[in-house]
């Protein structure tokens, strides 16, 4: 284009919010192709991180009409390349421009294998690119519905704690459910606190720690490609924090933060949208299926049933026992969240779910073997309790209680050995509590395998009685690195402690079965104490 071709068009582009000169064709095939490398050189396994710093960006120009700055819109057209060049082939977007991504999701409006998800401002569809196609209702058409995800704010100010709770609730689950081979970051620095066109308040801290949660995803296969931004300190600030989480740095602390009424009501109203109530209980539910699934086939182990259509709906096929728990003298009681990804990860980043699903069988083989070389019975409980919006789901019983009164006393069983994993231990607790003169009857042994995040178990102080019989009877571990160790003060109420190298909690048990099962062994003895 010379320049007069550039004045005689100036209006052409001033419609479309594009800027010109003699050199654009060439800088948007630049910026293009950058970030088409910066892609491949991830899908192809050369780097597992890549950032691409391009201009011009690229995620408003749509299929047929650049527009908002951008000529070719750089993250899709990459997208597309690595699907047919490479093994990738399903591709999280993650577009946290302050704007939303008309051009991508336009792109892949009704393509499933490309999940598109955009936290942007939307003012009623009266800020940029304006119109309703940015709306939360706006999920995708055909093929392509429910894979366009839009977290709408309604108005300016959003800041650090409106973004990651969107994260959590919201991009990280269904993310996480989608299982991307890569994950590409739209990243526009124009919701940063400075940004005046933006006049949004999150800081370079606030996109370390969406951009470490990202990693999380794909085996950590990321490339983050530069998009928007109007202020030159507010995009170096907080692209320097993204390239630091790229190379391995941790995220820096973030006081406590809790996000706006505006931005949880939006986030609880695009929940409603994406169904995002049944995406948090996907993984969970699987993967407790697939145990319980396991327990029943493999080793013929019995469910046990409830009178309740209340308990029934929170807690069915959840409690497994083996055939025999009635009429054995030892009964040894496995209360435990297997199958919580929550708790399992206990504040890890990552998450592998082949892992964490081969983990929780390999623990059940230890724990079925050993039942059945010692000819005991056992009650598997799972206190992971499955989603409940019913009217009377708070008058439920707590399931440790119900089970002791209705299964566990009315049993043979003169032997009880309690063993409690994660939040199971605070089942335990609940119980002994509630029914302290009959625990300390006949529990003979109580076993409490701690992770990282829970606290420890401690007795009431108001119970004297109970605390020195727990001291006596109780095995309590702990990971090595666990704040007991450095911040807490041991009492006798916390039981008899001992500490382990393995800090995740679902390993940790499987390491320190064979010093469990001898204190159960030596408790169970006529001579145990």
């Amino acid at each position: 284009m010379t320049d007069q071709d550039i004045i005689d068009s100036e209006q052409f582009y001033e419609d479309l919010s594009l800027y010109v000169h003699q050199k654009t064709p060439l800088s948007a095939r630049l910026s293009c192709g950058g970030v088409i490398e910066a892609t491949l050189a991830v899908a192809r396994g050369q780097y597992r991180k890549t950032l691409a710093i391009v201009r011009p960006p690229g995620h408003h120009a749509e299929p047929d009409e650049h527009m908002g700055f951008c000529f070719f819109n750089n993250v899709s057209v990459a997208t597309r390349v690595v699907q047919q060049l490479t093994p990738v082939k399903k591709v999280l977007i993650l577009d946290w421009d302050v704007h939303h991504g008309n051009g991508t999701q336009r792109a892949f409006n009704d393509d499933p294998s490309v999940l598109y998800i955009s936290i942007h401002r939307y003012d009623g569809g009266d800020f940029y690119p304006n119109g309703p196609f940015g709306s939360m209702q706006s999920c995708g058409e055909g093929a392509g519905e429910g894979f366009s995800v839009n977290i709408p704010w309604p108005e300016k100010g959003m800041g650090d704690a409106d973004y990651i709770h969107a994260f959590q609730q919201i991009v990280m689950p269904i993310a996480v459910e989608f299982a991307p081979d890569l994950v590409i970051v739209s990243a526009g620095f124009d919701a940063a606190d400075g940004d005046v066109l933006g006049e949004c308040h999150v800081t370079p801290a606030g996109y370390a720690h969406m951009t470490h949660m990202l990693s999380s995803l794909a085996g950590g296969k990321m490339v983050v490609a530069l998009e928007g931004g109007y202020n030159l300190d507010a995009i170096s600030n907080s692209c320097l924090a993204v390239a630091k989480i790229l190379v391995g740095e941790a995220p820096p602390v973030l006081p406590p933060l809790v996000a706006s009424q505006i931005a949880a009501e939006t986030v609880w109203q695009v929940a409603m949208v994406q169904k995002v109530e049944d995406l948090s209980f996907t993984i969970p539910e699987l993967l407790k299926a697939h145990r319980q699934d396991y327990l029943f086939r493999q080793h013929d182990m019995l469910t046990v049933p409830f009178p309740s259509t209340e308990m029934e709906a929170k807690y069915s096929s959840q409690i497994a026992c083996t055939a025999d728990v009635m009429e054995n003298q030892t009964l040894i009681v496995f209360v435990h969240e297997l199958g919580n990804i929550r708790t399992e990860l206990d504040g890890m980043a990552t998450c592998d779910l082949n892992l964490e699903h081969s983990y929780l069988i390999d623990f059940s083989k230890t724990l079925i073997g050993w039942i059945r070389s010692t000819k005991h019975a056992l009650l598997d409980v799972n206190v992971h309790s499955k989603p409940s919006t019913g009217r009377n789901a708070k008058n439920v019983p707590d399931i440790m209680t119900y089970l002791w009164d209705n299964y566990i006393q009315l049993t043979e069983a003169r032997r009880v050995v309690l063993i409690g994993h994660g939040p199971g231990c605070e089942a335990i607790m609940r119980l002994m509590e509630s029914r302290s003169v009959g625990v300390m009857k006949a529990v003979k042994a109580v076993v409490q395998v701690v992770g990282l995040q829970t606290n420890v178990p401690a007795t009431s102080r108001d119970a004297p009685a109970l605390r020195d019989w727990y001291f006596n009877h109780s095995f309590v571990i702990l990971p090595q690195n666990h704040r007991y160790f450095s911040d807490i003060r041991p009492v006798k109420r916390h039981g008899q402690v001992a500490k382990l190298e393995e800090t995740r909690a679902i390993k940790l048990i499987q390491a320190a079965f064979p010093i469990v099962t001898t204190f159960i062994q030596r408790m169970l003895s006529p001579s145990g104490q």
